[in-house]
């Protein structure tokens, strides 16, 4: 525990790739080679990769039993937290140091005190806590803070309440792990992949697996590779050169996913190393046709029958958050793969083949099985539905013979129910993340759709902006305004802290931001905050509306969840539209025209 926190306040603490690379590099390193190092080490990676610990203490136990360590009531607590931001750190600050024991010469006698390990308080300490009575749980709390420092009593309340998050991403780990065991980092990038599922927790097997220099680097059982990643294109399509060099296709607004089909099992995993086979059983059943040892990448939608177009993402979502997946979600949003790559075929890696051999294998042999019939899938109510009723499809290439006419077909994705176009250089290799040693693929947007909201709450941020107002929440008029007269009306009533009358002109709130805007933009916002709260609602504060700003988000959809009606996908902060008057902001009606709903 003690070395992983030391280790995760490094990283904390420094901005610089190079040197969070080389502090997780010497954690590895030093990690003893027995099970007991070797299982720290696991969820050391586990931990750092992404992997989320479930949640042990509600955080309200935590905040009583902070209160009672360091002896002070609620109100001064919440201060504390309000000021600081974070609750871990508020915590660690205000609890005490309690004495170590001590050798004959008065150096900490870590021998007495054991040191458990991270993998021991994980398993010992924390998870036995999950599901006890708030008292027991505050006792234990209390009794595990004394045992620990400072620094510890930060980590140990990020684990206990769910909230562990690290400024690293899983290729520094990767690195990290690369210059400890002297592995490829390639290498360690495709056996990471599944490695912070939550349904396999790790253990000192998976680590020796994982750093092991005798084993191979194949894949085993339905393990997907690591997925090859994009780049936004900034610069005019044409810098990219000859346009038969490139293949293009529509960006899909769905679930990136691999679809695993090896040793006899079928799985389903998402972007994000999670395995969603079971809220896609169609899909798993449509893979009966494949052989053993085949991998496609594609995007999971939603597509129902007879629809040219795919269902907007709202929908897709559905299916991602149902832990029942029922017949009549089948049949109401059924879901497809739409593939666009062959990554394995009959067990053959073929991800250093160039794009163009992949392509024409995927079109000949996986697009044949496509329509094939094949038997469907039983064990729910209605049986379900087979690839001949297009659960896999292939992507289809967007032909043009110049970057102008690609231009001009880029312009209708809206329509298509698209985000634009990906362009793929057809000598790629299938690379790992997002490198450009393998070739390069491109994602060319389409721009977002922008509105004029107005900003009525606001909340402080976490970590740097813990002090500073940075989340937003905007709003539409719920009709036009007459003019500049019936708006000063409005904020009049919202001064006096008067709610609106049946039918009288109102901000409807419909979307939250807290990106896009600069620091001195942020502060500057901030304090005209906090000169026109109106009202406190805990962290959050409701300000007479005086700022026009303009929005910029993905998507929008109908939602019966919002009081608005309306869902935003990806919404983010454009500008601040000071020469935009209150009575000029968009209104309900007008978001909803633009998203065609």
């Amino acid at each position: 525990m003690k070395a992983f926190a030391a280790l995760y306040r490094a990283l904390d603490s420094s901005t610089a790739t190079s040197h969070k690379v080389r502090v997780m590099a010497q954690f590895f390193a030093a990690t003893p080679a027995t099970d007991d190092g070797a299982h720290d080490a696991a969820w050391a990676a586990y931990l750092l990769a992404g992997g989320k610990p479930r949640q042990a203490v509600p955080t309200a136990v935590l905040r009583e039993a902070a209160q009672q360590a360091a002896g002070i009531p609620p109100w001064l607590f919440e201060d504390c937290y309000a000021t600081v931001g974070d609750l871990a750190e508020t915590i660690a600050y205000l609890t005490p140091d309690h004495p170590r024991p001590t050798d004959a010469t008065g150096a900490p006698d870590n021998q007495h005190r054991g040191e458990p390990g991270l993998a021991h308080w994980l398993h010992h300490r924390i998870a036995p806590l999950r599901g006890q009575p708030p008292e027991a749980q505050r006792d234990a709390v209390l009794a595990h803070w004394r045992e620990l420092d400072a620094d510890e009593r930060f980590l140990y309340v990020k684990l206990i309440g769910g909230g562990f998050r690290v400024g690293v991403s899983r290729l520094l780990v990767q690195r990290a792990l690369a210059e400890a065991s002297g592995l490829p980092a390639s290498t360690l990038a495709q056996r990471m992949m599944g490695f912070t599922d939550g349904k396999r927790p790790p253990t000192a097997e998976r680590w020796r697996a994982l750093v092991s220099t005798t084993a191979g680097s194949t894949q085993e059982g339905a393990q997907p590779y690591p997925f090859f990643l994009a780049h936004a294109l900034q610069a005019p399509p044409d810098t990219l050169g000859d346009i038969g060099q490139w293949q293009a296709e529509w960006k899909l607004d769905g679930i990136r996913a691999q679809l695993v089909r090896r040793g006899g099992q079928t799985a389903l995993w998402s972007r994000g190393e999670e395995l969603i086979s079971e809220r896609f059983p169609e899909l798993v059943a449509a893979a009966s046709v494949l052989p053993d040892g085949t991998v496609i990448d594609g995007e999971v939608l939603v597509w129902p029958e007879g629809q040219a177009t795919p269902a907007p993402f709202a929908q897709l979502q559905t299916r991602i958050t149902r832990k029942t997946v029922t017949a009549k979600l089948l049949r109401e949003q059924p879901a497809c793969l739409m593939a666009y790559d062959l990554l394995e075929w009959h067990g053959q890696d073929l991800r250093q083949q160039p794009l163009s051999q992949r392509r024409a294998q995927l079109e000949t042999e996986v697009g044949a099985l496509m329509t094939s019939p094949t038997p469907t899938a039983t064990g729910h109510d209605a049986p379900l539905p087979d690839p001949r009723n297009g659960r896999l499809r292939l992507s289809p290439r967007v032909e043009a013979d110049s970057w102008q006419a690609l231009a001009v077909l880029r312009d209708s994705s809206r329509e298509r129910g698209v985000e634009g176009l990906m362009l793929k250089e057809l000598r790629s290799a299938y690379g790992s993340g997002r490198t450009k040693s393998d070739g390069v693929w491109w994602k060319w947007k389409i721009d977002p759709l922008s509105v004029d909201a107005v900003l009525i709450y606001a909340q402080a941020g976490h970590g740097r902006r813990a002090n500073v107002y940075t989340d937003y929440t905007f709003a539409v008029w719920n009709r036009s305004p007459s003019g500049p007269q019936e708006v000063d009306s409005v904020l009049e009533a919202i001064r006096a802290r008067r709610p609106p009358e049946p039918g009288a002109l109102q901000l409807v709130a419909f979307a939250k931001a807290y990106s896009g805007l600069s620091d001195e933009e942020f502060r500057a916002v901030d304090t005209l905050i906090r000169k026109t709260t109106v009202e406190r609602f805990g962290p959050v504060r409701s300000v007479v509306p005086s700022l026009v700003f303009e929005l910029g988000f993905e998507g929008l959809a109908l939602s019966p969840r919002h009081k608005s009606g309306v869902a935003t996908r990806f919404p983010r902060m454009l500008r601040i539209r000071h020469d935009k008057p209150l009575h000029e902001a968009e209104t309900l009606q007008g978001l909803k025209a633009l998203a065609g709903l």
